[in-house]
């Protein structure tokens, strides 16, 4: 009976050694992936980051023309609004 125990005792540790195994190569694997994701991540990211110097001078040139277009705005008087005085002469208009 002695000699049974033994024999499943090794099988048995035989077994939990080969599934260690598998799972460290499993493991190194996916590291690899990992690492392999990483450093498309990253050239990806460090290729958006770089836009070409035209492109940047053109949307500079935009961003200049859409201040130039909002202080024009802001410094000349809307003519297509009627004053104040005629809305409410016509909200009066309305009450009565």
């Amino acid at each position: 009976m002695t000699q049974s125990v033994s024999f499943r005792i090794t099988r048995t540790a035989e077994d939990v050694a080969e599934t260690l195994n598998a799972l460290s190569q499993r493991l190194i694997k996916l590291e690899n992936r990992l690492e392999s994701l990483e450093l498309q991540l990253e050239r990806q990211s460090s290729e958006v980051n770089t836009m070409p110097a035209e492109e940047m001078e053109r949307l500079d040139g935009v961003d200049r023309l859409l201040t130039d277009c909002k202080d024009l705005l802001l410094r000349s008087e809307p003519q297509w609004v009627d004053p104040p005085s005629s809305v409410m002469s016509s909200e009066q208009d309305l009450a009565a």
